[in-house]
């Protein structure tokens, strides 16, 4: 258990107005920070007034890309707030800081850090319809020396944002483009760690696409540009035919949280759920001929986004007659029931902390 010196802010800064906070623009008063290095360990796990951090000029993040983060959410609820599936959010923070040779956490300090800082700054969950605490915990290398080599000081940091939509579409389905010439993962590589460079890989498709209209990108492999592999910020999953296929996680797909979940809930529900190579061209044949039924993306930041076209090779195919999908609803429905407290956790998959 973390010994977790406190420093309060004299005094607290005015919340912004929940129902019109769309998403990462606000933070809270505090943040957690701790310190790593090979002779110590972890050390030094402090909460602080919410500011800058200083960094030297050499430091192993600023040349070399040594960074991770998780992406997180709590809900209030009658009696305090919940975190969705906090613990599967430490094991992927892990695997991705074994990926880039930073160190782990344990988990049981990992949730203890975020419930701390929660705790202090709780009166920052917005309760506004549709709105969370968004929990963004990150680490970086930070030795202080030019030389490619593992890391051996790092520090890991965790800051609140209150948000809304992800997308100012909100639930409204989005416009995707499939990307065919950049790419942004190869088996191999970083694709399944959560790591700055794999979505700063991302940006320049992205910026070409927001140009044109369409909110995010859906890549194919960086091998053979052929099959399937995710959006931008989110996995993605198709229905086709009644059965629900998403591309599997080969190594370049991050392994979501989101996308687990309702993996689990569908199979649970009765649909053939199956995660496989899935092709471009298998994809568009089937949305040419009406079997792609519905289409969504699924992610901790927008939860459940549905796709409402689809667009390759200058050609624009329209999912589930831009609609939201009977199954896309139940889901989000099913989902969000359970994050905000409204439905049974059947599956205990929330950490409830009472206040």
């Amino acid at each position: 258990m973390l010994d977790i010196r406190v420093e309060k802010v004299e005094q607290r800064k005015e919340k912004p107005d929940f129902n019109n906070l769309g998403f990462g623009k606000y933070f809270t008063d505090h943040m957690f920070v701790m310190d790593f290095s090979d002779e110590k360990g972890w050390y030094n796990a402090r909460i602080v007034p919410f500011g800058y951090i200083p960094i030297h000029p050499a430091s192993t993040v600023l040349h070399y890309g040594a960074e991770i983060f998780e992406g997180m959410k709590a809900y209030k609820t009658e009696n305090g707030y919940q975190m969705f599936r906090p613990y599967e959010n430490a094991k992927r923070f892990n695997d991705s800081a074994e990926r880039l040779c930073l160190p782990t956490i344990e988990p049981e300090d990992f949730v203890q850090a975020v419930t701390e800082l929660i705790n202090l700054d709780y009166s920052w969950i917005p309760d506004a319809n549709g709105t969370s605490l968004y929990i963004r915990p990150f680490m970086f290398g930070n030795d202080e020396s030019l030389g490619v080599h593992a890391v051996h000081n790092a520090t890991f940091v965790v800051i609140l944002s209150p948000v809304g939509s992800y997308y100012k579409e909100g639930l409204n389905p989005v416009k995707i483009t499939i990307e065919d010439k950049d790419v942004r993962a190869v088996r191999g590589g970083t694709g399944y760690a959560k790591c700055g460079g794999n979505y700063a890989a991302s940006l320049r498709a992205g910026k070409v696409a927001a140009s044109k209209g369409f909110s995010q990108v859906l890549w194919l492999d960086g091998v053979e540009r052929k099959y399937i592999e995710e959006v931008g910020a989110m996995n993605v999953m198709f229905k086709i035919k009644g059965e629900i296929v998403t591309p599997s996680l080969t190594g370049s797909v991050l392994p979501g949280i989101t996308r687990k979940s309702c993996i689990e809930i569908l199979r649970e529900w009765g649909y053939k759920v199956t995660e496989r190579l899935l092709s471009v061209d298998e994809l568009i044949t089937a949305a040419e001929n009406g079997e792609l039924e519905e289409a969504f993306g699924t992610g901790t930041a927008a939860v459940i986004s549905p796709i409402g076209h689809l667009f390759y090779k200058d050609v624009d195919h329209v999912v589930s007659n831009n609609q939201i999908g009977e199954l896309t609803q139940r889901l989000y429905d099913e989902l969000t029931g359970i994050q905000w407290g409204k439905k049974e956790d059947k599956r205990n998959w929330c950490v409830k902390v009472e206040q």
